[in-house]
């Protein structure tokens, strides 16, 4: 039987075949004639909003998705929002949402407790993956590492947002969410293949291709199918990656639908670990070789996804729009694990353990909204109503060794075997069958106006959210029930806008963020229980500036909500004091210039524990947290060679803490990346080669810490990788 990467492989030049003799509508260029990429202009969203357009270089858009309120203008928006396009993605060589994200000052990356998941901190608080929006519905796509080839663009909101897009299912992202747009057939017959390779031997290949039909091109059809194979700049790492995704639209003058089905897997064999700090360090140690890989043989992750998504929006009147949205995800997950906990800084001095892990997912969600504009007397309201629905079932099995620890160091790595489980091996659930263990049931009402005064000048919104929750437990193994929480909340949202000038808006929010309580991880006297609702409140106001070709925003704001960890002491997981959140986020894109486009800015935070009943940590400086992270990028179309650009972005974040009582500091870093890009035309066809180096002066450091609650876990940043990639447009 064929690999799923061959049989990947053979559908891509099967779907390319007829692209070679397809013809546009436009005269093609003379030879040697520079081309433009081709720019995608249909609704992602089944919404007469639609995408909102690049703003000027390209990179972001001039709006995005403010949750129920819809796509808005940036200078219409009182809250702090950026919308990253496929134009960015594809010229800095971006693979995950994470990639996307090492573009955006306001937020870092991080992992998952004890796997490979992505995570991202914003505004200090994390946001796991899998409660990424995906065209405005949670925990549709991969829970561990979305590619880039499933998304149009990734919009990302700062800030508490549980009016707006409502609680999320997975217990993060009080401080910000992301939302993915899915893609659309543009209004021109799109045929695109990608060959590439990264250094270590990574190879690429991909598809995208559109078509639209019928009258006025009211149907739309648009495939991506995609493989990634091979090791990475890292020793020893090898991963695998393959997908499909279909989306469908149609399009009348009242009547708008949209569908997406996709599936991906994803292997990763011998994956670099996260570091662990034993309990009787006095200092982080310092970052081995970035190349050297402390993972040991046999360990793997592998993840399997299946999903799909429906909407659409039907004009009651020129005044009242109706909506639906329904969308369903079954996912499995696979994998043998052995992190490494340092005990010695200076020696590098170590232990690992294998621990095995089954997880099954099952998602089901959807929202149905209505909204509309009227007039009384001389204000103006843009209203909404929304209903939406979350539930997921999980079912997990694991295997935990930890009393038979095996011996590793992190400078001089030390690989053996994985042990087989022996007598003294906790057991949770049968591997081979894992049963149910948890359910979340998540249900609310969405009711919000924006009143608009003075010629649209002046805007307030204010809105209710009034959210149910409900998690069940199950034992692990026989899942028999041992408990049930239930909450209900109101989140309400007051903001106001004031537009200067064409050119400058001032704003302010109040808004609250709510998640359903943390469970207590492994290693936790009380694994598994969860914790109560948390309430986030936060208070924000800001400044935005649009000159027209460049754009520079300003938020300042405070955040508080409930802290979690685990104690030192009992090792219970549990609600100590809250974390307050202060800081200042300046952002800046466009083109100073026709030929230099910028994108960049800085975070300043200060991130506090407080009320925690401890001398040692009360006011310190929550677990991962900088106190100033900064971005500058600079793309540079070179005059004088037409279709030829280099870019630069420098990426710096200040120290932080591995631990709340501030005695473990995790030194600041630096790091530089640099990639060029060339379009031209040959034989009538659009070739675009891209070429990137990620941290060209191949720095050791570790990228993050605390990418769980209350666990200062270290992750070490990638070493140098060149990446090579060429791109036809037929």
């Amino acid at each position: 039987m064929p690999s799923p990467a061959r049989t990947t492989a053979a559908m891509l030049l099967a779907l390319t075949a007829p692209a070679l003799h397809a013809q546009t509508a436009a005269a093609p260029a003379a030879q040697g004639q520079t081309l433009s990429p081709v720019t995608v202009n249909a609704s992602a969203d089944a919404s007469a909003q639609g995408l909102s357009p690049a703003y000027a270089g390209g990179q972001v858009a001039r709006g995005g998705r403010a949750g129920v309120l819809g796509t808005r203008d940036a200078l219409q928006t009182p809250f702090s929002i950026t919308s990253y396009t496929n134009e960015l993605i594809q010229d800095r060589h971006a693979r995950s949402v994470g990639d996307v994200l090492q573009n955006d000052p306001t937020v870092r990356m991080a992992r998952g407790f004890g796997n490979f998941q992505e995570a991202y901190f914003i505004r200090g608080f994390i946001l796991y993956s899998d409660d990424i929006a995906y065209n405005g519905l949670y925990s549709l796509l991969p829970r561990q590492y979305i590619a880039t080839e499933l998304f149009e663009r990734v919009e990302l909101l700062r800030g508490a947002s549980v009016f707006l897009n409502g609680a999320s299912p997975g217990g993060s992202g009080l401080g910000g969410s992301i939302n993915l747009v899915p893609k659309r057939a543009p209004n021109e017959p799109l045929n695109r293949v990608t060959l590439g390779v990264t250094q270590g031997g990574q190879t690429q290949l991909a598809a995208d291709m559109a078509r639209r039909f019928g009258p006025d091109g009211s149907t739309g059809v648009r495939l991506n199918a995609a493989t990634r194979a091979g090791g990475s700049a890292v020793d020893k790492e090898k991963s695998r990656l393959e997908l499909l995704a279909l989306g469908l639209d149609w399009r009348s003058p009242g009547v708008r639908l949209s569908g997406d089905v996709g599936w991906q897997t994803n292997a990763l064999r011998n994956t670099r670990t996260n570091v662990l700090l034993g309990p009787a360090l006095t200092q982080v140690p310092r970052p081995p070789d970035n190349r050297s890989n402390h993972a040991q043989p046999g360990t793997y992750a592998n993840e399997r996804d299946l999903f799909g998504t429906l909407r659409g929006e039907w004009d009651l009147s020129a005044a009242t729009t109706v909506w639906a949205a329904a969308g369903a995800r079954r996912g499995a997950e696979a994998n043998a694990l052995a992190n490494l906990t340092v005990n010695g800084a200076g020696s590098g001095a170590a232990s690992h353990y294998r621990f095995d892990n089954r997880r099954r997912d099952s998602v089901n969600t959807g929202e149905l909204g209505l909204r509309g504009k009227l007039q009384t007397g001389g204000l103006g309201h843009e209203w909404v109503a929304v209903a939406a629905y979350f539930g997921s079932e999980a079912k997990n099995a694991y295997a935990s060794d930890s009393d038979n620890p095996q011996a590793g160091n992190l400078y001089g790595p030390i690989t053996t075997s994985l042990p087989d489980f022996g007598a003294k091996t906790q057991w949770g659930g049968d591997l081979a069958h894992p049963r149910r263990t948890g359910s979340t049931r998540l249900s609310s009402l969405a009711l919000g106006d924006t009143v608009a005064f003075a010629e649209r000048r002046l805007q307030l919104t204010a809105g209710l959210r009034w959210q149910k929750m409900e998690t069940v437990n199950y034992a692990y193994g026989t899942a028999a029930f041992t408990g049930r929480d239930r909450q209900s909340h109101g989140s309400p949202l007051l903001a106001v806008l004031y537009q200067v000038d064409p050119q400058l808006s001032v704003y302010s929010n109040y808004v609250e963020g709510l998640n359903q309580g943390q469970t207590a991880p492994t290693g936790a006297t009380n694994q598994g229980q969860k914790l109560p609702p948390f309430v986030a409140r936060q208070k924000e106001a800001g400044l935005k500036y649009d000159a027209g070709r460049i754009a520079a925003d300003l938020a300042l704001f405070s955040i508080t909500r409930p802290r979690a960890l685990v104690d030192t002491r009992s090792r219970i997981f549990g609600t100590y004091g809250q974390d307050r959140h202060r800081g200042a986020e300046l952002s800046l894109h466009g083109q100073a210039s026709r030929e230099l486009s910028l994108l960049g800015g800085l975070t300043w935070l200060d991130a506090r524990q407080q009320s925690t009943g401890s001398a040692s940590t009360d006011g310190r400086r929550v677990i991962g947290v900088p106190r100033l992270q900064a971005n500058l990028g600079a793309q540079w179309e070179l005059p004088g060679l037409p279709g030829l650009a280099v870019d630069g972005r420098l990426v710096h974040t200040g120290a932080s803490y591995a631990n709340a009582t501030n005695t473990l500091k995790v030194p600041g870093w630096s790091r530089l990346d640099v990639g060029v890009r060339y379009l031209r035309e040959v034989q009538g066809r659009l070739v675009t080669l891209r070429a990137r180096v990620d941290n060209l002066t191949n720095r050791s450091y570790w990228a993050s810490s605390g990418g769980y609650p209350g666990w200062g876990y270290l992750v070490l940043g990638a070493p140098r990788t060149l990446s090579i990639s060429a791109s036809v447009d037929f």
